[in-house]
């Protein structure tokens, strides 16, 4: 006969059993829909605006145009972007019978999941608190039939709250973290927090991308840096972490993101095209 501590009823006690086995349940769900995946990758920041979201999606199709096969996850709950910026934004996650998910396909074969399908509305908000936050991603890690990966990139929201610590609780062979930054001094503090933070839970950091380093001026398409503060160097340097790369300021990218264009692939011959090879390129170097 089981013992149960006093002052806890059977009802309670039988509860938080049910509990316990449900959340091993599900980890053991996560990892057997994850073990197909090579290199899962989380795309941090220390704060909003920074272009993270950007850095993911262009990672993708830069991989993806190599002939790996790449999923994204676009755990930005509150903010998802990533669908419009791949020009998926009207299509809908459909479910098998047995109620598995199957990801949106997107430019290039890129399997893509997002919130941003199951809203009624592009505008409509997001308004959770940790625990369905939680739920919802580890739903997601246990029931999309990704199928067959080389990587699956996480676009996690700014910060160093809920959904990077249940990415890292519930991935268990995370392949490390991609920190992005722009060079300021607000940005690069805070994303010092992110890179203490994974630290801090064990988790690699694979690289330092900094956003924003320059302006490239449309007419004489060269480049002029813009903010004056610290940046990815400033942070390689600090936490001896690789700085994979810097991306310019380039108004056309702005302008095919909002269209679902694939700036990367139309331009590679670009500024921000031959700089977005070397990233990814380093990247590989460091993941052999």
């Amino acid at each position: 006969m089981s013992r149960i501590k006093p002052g806890v009823s059977k009802e309670e006690a039988k509860a938080k059993l049910q509990a316990l086995f449900t959340m091993q349940t599900k980890h053991k769900q996560i990892e057997e829909n994850m073990k197909k995946i090579k290199y899962k990758i989380g795309v941090i920041s220390g704060k909003g605006g920074v272009g993270k979201s950007t850095v993911t999606a262009n990672l993708a199709i830069e991989l993806a145009s190599r002939g790996y096969k790449v999923g994204i996850i676009d755990s930005d709950f509150h903010g998802p972007s990533i669908p419009k910026m791949l020009g998926v934004e009207d299509k809908r996650v459909m479910a098998t019978r047995d109620k598995k998910m199957i990801p949106v396909k997107g430019p290039l074969d890129i399997k893509i999941i997002s919130i941003y399908f199951f809203l009624p509305d592009p505008t409509s908000a997001v308004i959770w608190r940790g625990p369905l936050k939680k739920s919802f991603l580890e739903e997601i890690l246990a029931s999309t039939l990704f199928g067959e990966l080389d990587f699956l990139l996480v676009d996690l929201p700014p910060g160093t709250g809920d959904e990077a610590l249940n990415l890292i609780q519930s991935v268990n062979d995370l392949t490390g973290l991609i920190a992005v930054t722009q060079p300021t001094d607000v940005s690069a503090l805070a994303v010092a927090k992110s890179i203490d933070f994974a630290q801090k839970a064990g988790v690699k950091i694979l690289g330092i991308i900094e956003n924003m380093s320059g302006f490239i001026c449309p007419g004489e398409g060269k480049l002029y840096k813009v903010f004056p503060g610290k940046g990815g160097e400033w942070l390689s340097k600090m936490f001896n972490i690789p700085l994979l790369g810097s991306i310019p300021i380039d108004p056309g990218l702005a302008e095919a993101e909002d269209s679902g264009g694939l700036y990367i692939i139309e331009h590679k011959d670009s500024i921000f095209g031959r700089e977005f090879k070397k990233i990814v390129d380093s990247l590989l170097r460091i993941l052999k």
